[in-house]
C-alpha cells in the first residue's frame, strides 16, 4: 500500500493567505486527510473513492457558515487551493478520476 507524500503541504495557498483563519483551514485539511487515509488502505474501487470524496466535499460545504462567522468564505482562492490539493492526491495515488468529478458536490 502506498503512503501519501509526506513532503506535500496540503492547502498551502490557504495557509499562506491571512484571509483564511488557520483553524478553519485545519478543518478542511482534516477532511482531506481522512480521504488520504482511506486511499492509503489500498482501495481501488472508483465508486467507493468517489463516495469518499463526496463525503469530504459535503462536509466542506457545511463549513461555509462557520467561515463567514470568522470573516472569511470559501471563495475562489479556497476553491483553487482545495482543487489543487485534491488533484495532487488523485495523481499521487494514480486514481483515474477527474478533479472536477471528485469535488462535484461542492457549493463553493
Amino acid at each position: 500500500m502506498k503512503t501519501f507524500d509526506e513532503n506535500y503541504r496540503l492547502l498551502k495557498d490557504m495557509y499562506q493567505d491571512e484571509y483564511f483563519p488557520d483553524f478553519m483551514v485545519d478543518k478542511i485539511k482534516t477532511l482531506i486527510q481522512n480521504v488520504i487515509i482511506f486511499l492509503e488502505s489500498g482501495e481501488l474501487d472508483l465508486q467507493k473513492i468517489q463516495e469518499k470524496f463526496d463525503e469530504m466535499t459535503l462536509a466542506i460545504n457545511d463549513l461555509q457558515e462557520e467561515f463567514e462567522e470568522n470573516d472569511s468564505e470559501i471563495e475562489t482562492g479556497a476553491r483553487e487551493s482545495i482543487g489543487e490539493t485534491v488533484a495532487y492526491v488523485l495523481q499521487w495515488f494514480d486514481i483515474d478520476l477527474d478533479v472536477e468529478d471528485a469535488i462535484g458536490e461542492r457549493e463553493w
